[in-house]
């Protein structure tokens, strides 16, 4: 007899995944003649989220980067290199051509302090949050409290 664990979060983790990847290729086709999507990975901090973006083999003065408050929109294209007369590509599996990626936040950043590093086929952006978006710890006062008898709050981890 054999026995399967069924891990159902992950199944659907998985099916969110291939969901993701068609929808971003049926957008990609609709919105633009962008031949291909960049990877990239997108991490939060209190401050700031840093955004990198995976364009090996593109020249950086090819990028085109615009930043709004609520989205990062990347562009560019990556040239195909040409092959010496007489040799034959066997197989080559990069992707050529425009790409263009949207990358939907969830906050507000300040676009206007944006700044951007590309360093070993990376593309590293850090997006400043708005000031009223970032966690600030507030000292909140209960009523009935005497001025006599004041009590210390813990500090609230943020």
């Amino acid at each position: 007899m054999i026995v399967r664990y069924w891990h159902p979060f992950q199944e659907v983790e998985t099916l969110r995944r291939q969901l993701d990847s068609v929808f971003n290729e049926v957008s990609n086709a609709m919105d633009s003649p962008a031949a291909w999507t960049p990877a990239i990975r997108l991490v939060e901090n209190e401050d700031q989220y840093v955004l990198t973006v995976q364009l090996s083999g593109i020249i950086p003065d090819s990028i085109d980067i615009q930043a709004t408050r609520e989205s990062i929109v990347i562009s560019g294209e990556r040239q195909q290199p040409e092959v010496p007369e007489g040799d034959r590509v066997l197989h080559d599996d990069i992707h050529y051509g425009n790409f263009r990626r949207v990358v939907n936040l969830p906050e507000a950043i300040q676009n206007d302090a944006v700044s951007a590093n590309f360093e070993h086929g990376f593309l590293t952006l850090t997006l400043p949050k708005v000031e009223e978006v970032r966690n600030k710890v507030v000292k909140v006062s209960l009523k009935g409290q005497t001025a006599e008898n004041p009590q210390e709050l813990p500090e609230a981890d943020a």
